[in-house]
């Protein structure tokens, strides 16, 4: 339909993986999944439900009949009963266990954390491709030496190596975040209408231990290591924030990276993929605009935004629950991850296709080098040749502002020549141009690229060896 709006996240950023994650197709065969363990676990407690029952609501878990629960939802106003109702429908033997003892909070709230979860899974599967994809950036370029910037000024050199290890750090942080979040998400369990789970306590008459092993079964059989000890009605909205402000985090992360790649695009000496076929501007034709790198930018920012939403809800619950978290929480959890998603497609995709011009590096970095060099070139100057330290700091100052005006005048850097012909120093061009190997300026930075990667990359990408090896899709 094209009279109708629809979201870019799902034509234009996110993949079909997360965007199925968010589907009422996942959140209503897991609402029934949900159904039916509470109702085994309610048996295996000793409440009077039939195997027949159970064996009648997993015949129809998957097969959901939205037409009658839309239908449903019309006359009474409610997501949760239409769906209990439509199941009942379907399973007329189960009909009366279904939901039993449960608020619509039981399905709901363990839903989205089931959601967030699984989705979190996937945004850690993409940031070990991305980290394993500019491993191997890394690991190639860790020798190659580049020009580096504080301020956006000329510093002393890096390696391109090594400024992908830059990028790297922030991700690894990132996935150690998600990791954690994933390791420790809990179910809501089923707490009833205020958290007191008052509604069990009349089905077991009065016995806490069952009401206990019952959350704890449910647990279980979600593939959860456990339930909030305490809670209102709704788990603490304090989980939405935190899982929203890793997804923030990753955002930060994204957006350092696609500006660092728009600057170099700039100055030459690196680019994000561009297909033959891709038009960079509608007017001039030449141009080659980092149009991945942009989009990233742009994402992120809305994610970072995004992550507001959570925070306030977060703080404007009042006691055991209200309804305001409900309208927001549909969007802002939702759509921050597919947002993210799209952002570490387009990450892998920029990460993988990346064109380093290795002439354009070395050209800009000689013509910095000797302002860099000027240390050094003293040092000799002192050490082998009886030169005064403090008298030739001043002659290089005066040197380095008279080539640098130079430079910014359109001319070329002439600091070495004009050191040459300073009989201060007493070296000869020759001797100094044997100073100016850019090797001799990186520091450790071909070392610490190898020990990061080995020490901190391979151990953390282990547990997704399985998992390599996707490539990303752009859509438009």
């Amino acid at each position: 339909m094209k009279d109708t709006y629809e979201t870019p996240f799902n034509s234009r950023y996110a993949s079909k993986e997360m965007q199925y994650l968010f589907s009422p197709d996942f959140k209503f065969k897991t609402w029934r999944k949900l159904w039916i363990c509470l109702a085994e676990s309610e048996k295996e407690l000793g409440l009077p439900i039939t195997d027949e029952q159970i064996e009648e609501l997993k015949a129809h878990q998957d097969d959901i009949n939205y037409d009658v629960a839309e239908k449903r939802e019309k006359e009474c106003r409610h997501d949760v009963m239409s769906h209990v109702y439509a199941y009942g429908v379907q399973c007329p033997k189960a009909k009366g266990i279904i939901h039993l003892g449960a608020t619509s909070c039981y399905v709901g709230d363990n839903t989205d954390i089931i959601t967030m979860t699984e989705a979190l899974r996937l945004v850690a599967k993409k940031i070990a491709n991305i980290l394993a994809v500019l491993s191997d950036f890394a690991e190639k370029y860790k020798s190659l030496p580049c020009l580096a910037f504080t301020h956006y000024q000329p510093a002393q050199p890096t390696t391109v190596g090594k400024r992908a290890t830059l990028w790297m750090m922030d991700l690894l942080l990132d996935l150690k975040e998600v990791e954690h979040q994933i390791d420790n998400m809990l179910l809501l369990g089923s707490k009833g209408t205020t958290g007191t789970q008052a509604s069990f306590v009349e089905l077991f008459d009065g016995d806490a231990d069952k009401i206990r092993t019952l959350d704890k079964k449910i647990a279980e059989k979600m593939g959860f290591k456990g339930v909030l000890p305490v809670s209102g009605q709704t788990y603490t909205r304090k989980i939405d924030f935190q899982v929203l402000a890793i997804l923030s985090g990753i955002a930060q992360s994204a957006t350092k990276f696609s500006n660092d790649i728009r600057l170099l695009q700039h100055m030459k000496e690196i680019e994000e993929p561009f297909e033959k076929q891709q038009i960079g501007s509608s007017a001039m034709a030449y141009k080659r605009n980092p149009m991945r790198s942009e989009r990233i930018a742009g994402l992120a920012r809305y994610v970072i935004c995004d992550a507001q939403n959570p925070a306030i809800t977060a703080a404007t619950q009042w006691f055991e629950r209200t309804l305001d978290d409900s309208a927001n929480r549909r969007i802002s959890i939702s759509e921050g991850f597919l947002a993210i998603d799209g952002i570490l497609n387009l990450y892998l995709n920029v990460a993988d296709g990346l064109v380093v011009y290795e002439k354009m590096i070395e050209q800009r970095l000689m013509n910095e080098l000797p302002f860099m060099a000027t240390e050094n070139i003293m040092m000799d100057a002192v050490k082998y040749r009886g030169g005064d330290r403090q008298a030739l700091h001043e002659r290089i100052r005066v040197h380095s502002m008279e080539a640098g005006k130079q430079v910014k005048s359109g001319g070329q850097n002439d600091l070495v020549d004009r050191i040459a012909s300073d009989p201060a120093f007493g070296m000869t061009k020759e001797e100094i141009l044997a100073l100016l190997k850019p090797e001799n300026f990186v520091g450790l930075a071909p070392v610490q690229v190898e020990d990061f990667l080995k020490n901190e990359i391979e151990p953390a990408l282990k547990p997704y060896q399985s998992e390599m090896g996707i490539k990303a899709e752009i859509n438009v």
